[in-house]
């Protein structure tokens, strides 16, 4: 009886001739492509492939929702910025694609998981990490890393198998994409100094070419998730699709990063992401408003360890867990309305509004006749502030001379 295996299939050359070459190693196997909103992509059309190339089972599943909801939405909630730059595009997508790979290999009997991963990057990392905690005894195959052939040899066995060999393959660029933004690298991006020309960008204007009149629209936000845009209540899913057209338009969303990745290397990476830029700024300007002082001091170290997690394969951990529980419990009282001001790649936060939530109190913070705040209080506020400094400081001199003694 022939082994089962589950193959993470994209359509490209890479995972195409690895069905053959599976095959030939004993395999029957079944293509999973996982829709998590690929710009442009006839799903179809590469199912078909698959089983054309010699798969014995081609699935295609839409997980655009299910990635919305269960792993951007902690992202947003979180403000997830590795680096402080990168909003976890490709990083994020892949716990859900090995999650569904892992139930379709259990529900088919199957004895192994192939991806498409080579072996100085981080993909694949994180898939065999994930594969790993979710079923330490299922077999992993990555021919790509494992046979390392170069591309005119790749093509050759294509050729041989009958496996078509994508009209774009001469394309500079490797390029991922899901809902949440456009990762690009490869080619004339590889040297640091070269500026990355326009036929890089896909989702996002030139700055010089977007309007020369600012847009702004409304997001509402409940619990930390956005729920309404311009008061029209839409799913996570459907709100992103928007906002990343209309933030393109205006140029917003162009990230060029220097990225540390998890393997130890340098990467230069550019990004497309509109609609990050724009819901994470309106999200951190509503935390302003509604989280209490040292809740929003603590939160982005909780923040930074919990990127970290996420780009270094460990959504899968009790730390991530524990981190994400904390940020829940912080997203109790984000509620409320951001307006975004969306101007010549900018995205800014002009105005907003907690109508249950906000700790902002104007007649506290004016500077009127009408503040009720009591000035007097603020003498002995200071006093006790720092007396624990002004007292070491009058023992140990460390900033100061001490007082000469004055002989009457």
């Amino acid at each position: 009886m022939t082994d089962t295996l589950v193959l993470a299939y994209s359509g490209g050359l890479d995972t195409s001739v690895a069905i053959p070459w599976l095959k030939d190693k004993g395999y029957d196997i079944i293509a999973v492509v996982l829709d998590v909103g690929q710009h442009g992509k006839d799903l179809n059309e590469i199912q078909a492939k698959a089983l054309k190339v010699g798969a014995k089972q081609s699935i295609v599943i839409d997980a655009k929702a299910e990635f919305a909801d269960k792993y951007v939405a902690p992202v947003i909630k979180a403000n997830m910025m590795y680096e402080g730059e990168y909003p976890m595009v490709s990083a994020l997508s892949r716990p859900l694609i090995i999650k569904k790979l892992v139930d379709i290999a259990h529900e088919n009997d199957a004895v192994a998981i192939a991806h498409g991963s080579t072996g100085h990057g981080n993909d694949q990392v994180r898939f065999e990490a994930a594969i790993h905690s979710l079923d330490p005894d299922m077999k992993i195959e990555a021919p790509i890393r494992d046979f390392q052939w170069s591309r005119e040899e790749e093509i050759e066995y294509a050729q041989a198998h009958d496996v078509p060999v994508p009209i774009n393959l001469d394309s500079p660029y490797s390029i991922d994409e899901n809902l949440w933004g456009r990762a690009n690298e490869a080619g004339i991006l590889e040297n640091p100094w070269n500026q990355a020309p326009e036929d890089a960008f896909a989702l996002t204007a030139a700055i010089e070419d977007a309007p020369d009149t600012p847009e702004f629209i409304d997001i509402t936000f409940e619990e930390g998730v956005p729920v309404a845009l311009n008061n029209e209540q839409l799913s996570l899913e459907k709100l992103i699709i928007k906002v990343n057209k209309i933030a393109g338009i205006h140029g917003i969303g162009r990230i060029d990063h220097i990225e540390n990745r998890l393997v130890g290397i340098k990467s230069r990476e550019i990004y497309e992401a509109p609609a990050a830029a724009v819901l994470m700024t309106a999200h951190k300007d509503l935390e302003d408003l509604t989280l209490e002082r040292d809740v929003a001091h603590f939160k982005p170290i909780v923040e930074q360890q919990l990127a970290n997690l996420v780009y270094e394969a460990k959504w899968v951990s009790p730390l991530f867990d524990s981190l994400m529980a904390f940020i829940d419990d912080t997203q109790k009282n984000v509620n409320g309305v951001v307006k975004m001001k969306l101007f010549k790649g900018n995205a800014t936060a002009v105005a907003r509004q907690s109508e249950h939530n906000s700790l902002y109190d104007e007649d506290l913070a004016t500077y009127t006749s009408s503040s009720s705040f009591d000035q007097a209080s603020a003498v002995g506020f200071i006093k006790l502030w720092t007396l624990s400094n002004t007292v070491y400081e009058q023992v140990n001199h460390v900033h100061s001379q001490p007082k000469k003694n004055t002989v009457k």
